[in-house]
């Protein structure tokens, strides 16, 4: 047990240095009979790995869901990953991954594991601008600037699961522009996600909420914004509350993940009196423990949007 928590110590201790562990996986090729495409999901994600088992098919139930599983007495909910992506699985579906998100647990069927690796988040690019597909949110290279270096697809497993079970987008009635006094005139939220679908929901929220915002698509780029409004407000001999009043971060993103962004702003003069809310699909108690060591002023799970609107407003009050 000593050694198990040693490890799990070691790996929390990795977002102190804007680094993280990936697990590396295939889905199968896509017909040319070549070796399957890499792709790769953040260890903190992974509860366990077992081997295919006997799976329940629900009636109704359609791909890409395969049905449900029983483990250890907790029944599991079962998606062909290889079928969300088009890929063809030369061996067949051989391994279950089974994953915590947003506090809620499921299984993604795989061909074959890889290995883990150990990355800094500016090995990761967003593939937005790249030629990743609508499902895929960052690209890692494993040996970093190296020319042909291996590159892996990051999914956008928030995506995936909205598409098999859609979450709700719509808040109570009672929070319609229920936050927008809480707001300095000329303040905004600045948010960052660099998954599409949780961009769309939460811009959906805040606008609902009354609130503006400037979203952006990863821990970098909000952080250069944030420093573009503080110099901003520098010039007009402002506080950066008058331009930012709250800070509502993702925790895995490429280039700088929330961790780094949090303590960036925490250990900076100018900045570090900004709430920070940190809005994730890395659950778990140890990670949400880990989130508040870093200086963050709430968390709130994916995607729960009553949630993130009481928090909000607890935030904005306090």
């Amino acid at each position: 047990m000593d050694a198990f928590q040693k490890e799990i110590d070691e790996r929390t201790n990795l977002t102190s240095t804007n680094k993280f562990e990936m697990l590396l996986f295939r889905l199968g090729g896509t017909g040319d009979g070549g070796q399957g495409e890499l792709f790769g999901i953040n260890v903190f994600k992974i509860r366990e790995i077992v081997p295919m088992m006997d799976i329940t098919k629900a009636a109704g139930t359609q791909s890409p869901m395969l049905g449900m599983v029983n483990i250890r007495g907790q029944v599991i909910s079962v998606i062909d990953l290889a079928a969300v992506t088009g890929c063809k699985p030369a061996t067949g579906l051989n391994i279950l991954l089974i994953t915590e998100y947003a506090r809620h647990t499921q299984a993604f069927a795989v061909e074959s594991v890889e290995e883990i690796v150990r990355l800094d988040w500016s090995q990761v690019l967003s593939a937005e601008q790249r030629a990743g597909g609508d499902l895929v949110t960052s690209i890692a290279r494993l040996d970093a600037d190296v020319d042909g270096s291996r590159l892996v697809q990051v999914l956008d497993v928030e995506q995936i699961l909205n598409l098999t079970a859609p979450v709700k987008k719509v808040l109570d009635q009672g929070y319609t522009n229920s936050l927008k006094d809480l707001i300095k005139p000329g303040a905004i939220v600045l948010a960052a996600d660099d998954s599409k679908v949780a961009r769309a929901l939460i811009e959906n929220g805040l606008s609902t909420l009354g609130i503006p915002y400037i979203m952006t698509n990863s821990g970098k780029e909000a952080w250069e914004k944030l420093q573009a409004l503080g110099a901003e407000a520098q010039r007009e001999d402002k506080p950066i509350s008058d331009k930012v009043a709250l800070m509502l971060t993702d925790l895995e993103m490429p280039e700088m993940d929330g961790f780094t962004l949090t303590r960036n702003i925490k250990n900076d003069q100018r900045y570090k009196g900004i709430p920070v809310l940190i809005h994730s699909s890395l659950s778990g108690s140890a990670n949400e423990d880990h989130v508040k060591s870093v200086g963050a002023n709430g968390y709130v799970a994916k995607f729960a949007i009553d949630e993130l609107a009481k928090t909000l407003r607890q935030t904005l009050l306090h």
